[in-house]
């Protein structure tokens, strides 16, 4: 099952799960109504329960969504998280942060901001978010002490898994329908409480604490069975993510490594918070809380190890609990033991100018990067020079080594550029965009470009609104100032545009898409002319290619070649349209792309730079290198 079937399938599990609830709600009001029905048999008062059952669900559920919209950070500090800095230098965060770059730069998607729950000593972690955008990766001080590297690895893959097959747009969900359940239980409990406390001699007493009492029975039964709702749900979800995690590292021992020192170790993955721990407790990797079978979100432990390992027996891990009884598993004495290192050690295949894709496999890559895709993100990091990684991680040098990768080398441009940037940001940081400038255009090969980008994308985000409102104004006026606009300048702004304006308003861009290919055509049409014609000088060329891509995707119809005079700015009308594809047709046009621009047998740089904004952009996130 490829990246596109998963967002089906997360699609309709959206669907079934908003059914589902949609039958515990009505069950809770028609409990509801038949209480009031037997106080006061009125059809007035049971229009008037059923109004405010459903008003108190709706709102409560409403209120609770909101209060993470958000996104992925404010779950993290909900749950007591503490970010971890990008220039760190504590020796676990580090490796913790190398991995999860590693994995993102394979994986296509942006760095995700990472927490640190200090002071729960289980191994544990969670993904949260709207999006690949806002998403968060938190992990608890018992991970990052306990696993080594490959194991840590693992866990990560687990939760990328998450973001990348829209899990996580799922969780919130659960948490706000789950709250607004719970609302009329905590109502009736409330009201319990201040009969009980306050002391009320009114005459109506009675009947009201007889009310309270049966909103707040009825209320947590509707609990109970939405609990069993997300149990359900979580656990085929918890059993993808561990396949999506073997399929992502191809390598089964670390994310079993994981699993065996949860059930070795005396504080397991229970989390210290209960309450916290229980809202959450369907997007951990393991069970913070530990619930019965019945409403338990992860499928055994046992059961989840043996998929990974079929032999694996009993008595084995009686063994490792005695073992880790009587020494504790130290995770970074065991990567010194096995001779792990951070990054760096394979070799960076050569940067090639060109390279050879097939559509089916390019497509077969979104979200599912494979063992050498890890391998080429560390040797890509590895590739850029340390220096600019420090730029990328620093939050003070950051919009100035962004603006560096848009200015142009003719002289007068630059200084067009330069002027731009001073009346914009000042003085100090156009200096500052025109040294690193001179670094990049010295040290740093086109091809890696965008993976630089990728490292400074989250930090970019750390600034306020303002800033980056006025960033982004400075970026449009830096490409603007020759009155031309290349295409990696349109990617690179496409991009940040992409990750500010989702980061600033995470909930409103989380969406699953609908439209099929027919509904869109001229928006087709559009981008895979602007495609066709940016890979080809030559006219005829340009139209085999466009020709090519249209074949894939809408076989039947004849829209005829005709690039927009705009050019690559032409695409600015066709992202809305096309994002809200339907998953199975964005592997069409992923397809189609590719046919595109890969119709002479070969893709440029430039060409794949295009390609892959275009999928970051559609939020089909593509592993950094293409081909073989």
């Amino acid at each position: 099952m490829n990246f596109f079937e998963h967002q089906a399938n997360a699609r309709r599990a959206s669907a079934r799960l908003v059914f589902l609830f949609g039958l515990a709600v009505a069950g809770i009001v028609a409990a509801v109504d038949l209480a009031a029905w037997l106080v006061a048999p009125s059809w007035k008062m049971l229009a008037f329960t059923t109004g405010i059952t459903l008003l108190t669900i709706l709102f409560g559920s409403l209120y609770r969504i909101a209060s993470l919209g958000g996104g992925g950070e404010v779950v993290a500090q909900q749950m007591g998280g503490t970010l971890v800095p990008a220039d760190t230098t504590d020796l676990s965060l580090r490796r913790l942060r190398n991995v999860v770059e590693e994995i993102a730069i394979a994986s296509g998607v942006p760095v995700p901001k990472l927490y640190v729950l200090e002071e729960e000593a289980g191994i544990n972690a969670f993904a949260a978010g709207f999006s690949p955008s806002d998403a968060v990766v938190a992990v608890t001080r018992g991970t990052l002490e306990r696993l080594n590297r490959d194991e840590l690895q693992g866990v990560i893959a687990h939760e990328f898994s998450h973001i990348l097959n829209g899990d996580m747009r799922l969780n919130v969900r659960l948490i706000g329908v789950l709250f607004g359940i719970l609302m009329i239980g905590l109502i009736g409990r409330k009201v319990l409480e201040y009969g009980r406390f306050g002391g009320s001699r009114n005459k109506n007493a009675g009947a009201l604490l007889v009310a309270a009492l049966v909103a707040m029975v009825i209320g947590y039964v509707g609990l109970f069975f939405g609990r069993l709702i997300k149990a359900g749900v979580s656990r085929s979800r918890e059993r993808l993510a561990d396949a999506s995690a073997v399929q992502f590292t191809r390598q089964t021992a670390g994310l079993a490594g994981a699993l065996k020192k949860i059930a070795g170790v005396g504080e397991g993955s229970r989390l210290s918070h209960r309450g916290d721990a229980e809202e959450v407790s369907h997007m951990l990797f393991g069970d913070g809380v530990g619930f019965s079978s019945l409403f338990a979100t992860h499928p055994p432990l046992l059961e989840r190890i043996r998929a990974l390992e079929p032999g694996f027996r009993d008595e084995q891990l009686e063994r490792l609990r005695a073992e880790w009884r009587a020494v504790p598993p130290d995770g970074l004495q065991e990567d010194i033991a096995l001779g792990l290192v951070d990054a760096g050690a394979a070799a960076l295949p050569g940067l090639r100018e060109r390279v050879r894709v097939s559509p089916p496999r390019v497509a077969a890559q979104v979200a599912t990067p494979a063992s050498d895709d890890y391998r080429r993100a560390d040797a890509i990091v590895d590739a850029v020079p340390e220096a600019l990684r420090d730029l990328a991680r620093d939050r003070e040098t950051v919009m100035a080594l962004l603006l560096a990768l848009l200015l142009a080398e003719a002289d007068d441009v630059m200084d067009a550029q330069r002027k731009v940037i001073a009346e914009r940001l000042g003085d100090g940081a156009a200096d500052h965009a025109l040294r690193i400038h001179q670094q990049l255009t010295a040290d740093l090969h086109p091809a890696l470009r965008l993976p630089l980008a990728a490292l400074a994308f989250p930090v970019l985000r750390l600034r306020p609104r303002p800033q980056l409102e006025r960033f982004l104004d400075t970026v449009r006026a830096v490409i603007d100032a020759d009155g031309q606009v290349s295409l990696f300048e349109y990617c690179l702004a496409r991009l940040l545009q992409v990750q500010v304006r989702e980061s600033l308003d995470p909930a409103r861009y989380a969406r699953f898409g609908r439209r099929k290919p027919g509904n869109v055509r001229n928006e087709f049409a559009t981008l895979l002319a602007v495609v066709a014609r940016s890979g080809h000088d030559d006219e005829a060329a340009a139209r085999r290619a466009y020709l090519a891509g249209l074949q894939r995707v809408l076989p039947r119809d004849h829209l005829a070649y005709a690039p927009p005079a705009a050019g690559v700015q032409a695409l600015d009308a066709v992202w809305e349209p096309l994002d809200a594809l339907d998953p199975l047709a964005k592997q069409a046009l992923v397809e189609a792309v590719t046919d595109a621009i890969s119709s002479d047998g070969r893709v440029s740089v430039a060409e794949a730079e295009l390609l892959r904004t275009i999928c970051g952009v559609l939020h089909c996130p593509l592993p950094p290198m293409l081909g073989e």
